[in-house]
């Protein structure tokens, strides 16, 4: 591991233990030179991960840890949570399941559970994949603020994956649109050829859509209106009550 790397963490886990202390006492308890301390400090200020008193001159752990370790303790959760209804999705299907969130603008595969079929989906956890042209990524993507859809297209843009991938933003906005209206998305052969999927959204306790599920396989064997119907209603329900297990009173 690198060295400075290193110190960095072993400062914070410092600063776990004996909040409130200075340059000089980190310094000392660390045996590295006060120079190295500084930039290392200085560093880990400017991401938020220490806090400096400006009267005092010490510092704490700063507010970037709290935010990670509450998104992280919420992925964990949800992935406990989310778990059994995977599972039972996959039993009743035969086909893939995945479970996403949003991470860097992009969709990040936090579990899976694949089809015993020949013939099937394969992913791998963590993953990331677009928003635009998988289902689990439109499910998500449909239901941010106007403001954040028109950023991420803007930065990360509508690139085109296969033949049916939708890279007009008039379009994908017409997409999003419709997909607010019914409740779940189609990824009908945009992200690869010849699959296809239906995802829904999963909800937090404050109403976001911060995840998604979704069912994927092969296009002979999931047809449009197989897709739209039963697997569309059994994925809404499913996600139903995963969001009432997070909290989502909606």
């Amino acid at each position: 591991m690198n060295n400075t790397l290193s110190k960095a963490i072993m400062m914070l886990e410092l600063l776990s233990e004996n909040p409130n202390i200075s340059s000089a006492e980190i310094s000392e308890k660390m045996n590295i030179p006060r120079s190295s301390t500084h930039l290392i400090l200085k560093t880990l200020h400017h991401y938020q991960l220490v806090k400096r008193d400006n009267l005092t001159k010490k510092f704490t752990l700063g507010i970037k840890l709290i935010e990670l370790g509450n998104l992280a303790q919420l992925e964990l959760d949800l992935c406990r949570i989310a778990s059994p209804y995977l599972k039972g999705l996959n039993e009743l299907t035969n086909e893939t399941i995945h479970l996403g969130i949003i991470s860097k603008d992009a969709v990040m595969y936090v579990d899976c559970i694949e089809s015993q079929q020949r013939l099937r989906t394969h992913s791998v956890i963590g993953v990331q994949a677009p928003l635009h042209c998988t289902g689990v990524g439109k499910a998500m993507m449909a239901f941010l603020p106007e403001q954040e859809i028109d950023r991420i297209i803007n930065k990360k843009g509508l690139q085109k994956k296969t033949a049916q991938t939708i890279t007009t933003r008039e379009l994908m906005l017409k997409e999003l649109a419709s997909i607010r209206h019914r409740g779940y998305s189609i990824d009908n052969m945009e992200h690869e050829e010849n699959i296809v999927c239906v995802a829904t959204p999963v909800r937090n306790s404050n109403g976001e859509a911060f995840a998604s599920i979704s069912i994927s396989g092969p296009a002979f064997r999931l047809p449009e209106e197989r897709l739209n119907g039963e697997l569309a209603e059994t994925i809404k329900n499913t996600a139903k009550e995963i969001s009432a297990k997070m909290g989502y009173r909606g």
